[in-house]
């Protein structure tokens, strides 16, 4: 167990660390203003509107870097950084955020895949690593028992929490993509505004990339607390 903890507790340090870069450079570009002087959620109408996409909607909402779009009601939901602020931060995030809404309008496969998980996941996730756990207890590390399927469930519940991280990145690199793309050519903002958005979006990607490689690496240390020991 020791080795499990020094790998949850390396994969948590990593992710506090790039979390805390994501929040110094969404606050560095919140300063740079924008020559347009369009507010996050103008950003985002405008591009939803560039798109011929009517029945989303662009709201408010609390918390910081809680922007999200949901396809079950339409809407384009920015934080209060986001969408009243007019800065490059904020038109990074909103554009992205609409990218989602994009990939929605257009079918993209890996956010219909992705969307086919949340289900199973939402049930699932916080449940798999007690049920591993307690199968492994139960004399799972033998290799025999009722112990050892009850570890394999949650296995594979785990790994269906591994796979929605992983089909996770696809589409969060490919609405980073179409925002820049849009911003870029609709020629919504300067060089440095730009430049600015381009890497505080990368650094969102990075939360996201570390976030499935650590349910990789989790998955992997149970398959192994699982299957090393039988014979």
């Amino acid at each position: 167990m020791m080795t499990y903890y020094i790998l949850i507790g390396g994969i948590a340090l990593i992710s506090w660390l790039v979390s805390s870069r994501l929040k110094s450079k969404f606050k560095k570009y919140s300063k740079v203003h924008l020559r347009n002087g369009m507010s996050g959620a103008e950003i985002a109408q405008k591009m939803l509107d560039d798109h011929g996409i009517r029945d989303v909607k662009v709201i408010s909402t609390a918390g910081m870097l809680t922007d999200h779009y949901n396809p079950k009601n339409k809407t384009v939901n920015l934080s209060e950084g986001v969408y009243s602020q007019r800065n490059a931060s904020a038109a990074a995030v909103a554009a992205h955020e609409v990218g989602h809404a994009v990939q929605h309008a257009q079918a993209y496969e890996w956010l219909t895949m992705r969307s086919k998980l949340v289900p199973i996941v939402s049930v699932t996730s916080g449940m798999s690593t007690w049920i591993v756990f307690g199968g492994l207890m139960l004399g799972a590390a033998a290799g025999v028992g009722f112990g050892f399927y009850i570890a394999v469930a949650g296995l594979i519940m785990m790994g269906f929490a591994t796979l929605f991280s992983f089909i996770t990145l696809p589409v969060e690199y490919d609405a980073s993509n179409r925002a820049l793309a849009w911003l870029k050519q609709k020629n919504m903002v300067s060089q440095q505004e730009y430049a600015g958005a381009e890497d505080a979006l990368k650094w969102a990607a990075r939360t996201y990339l570390v976030a499935a490689l650590g349910a990789l690496a989790s998955l992997v240390y149970w398959a192994f607390q699982i299957f090393g020991g039988r014979d």
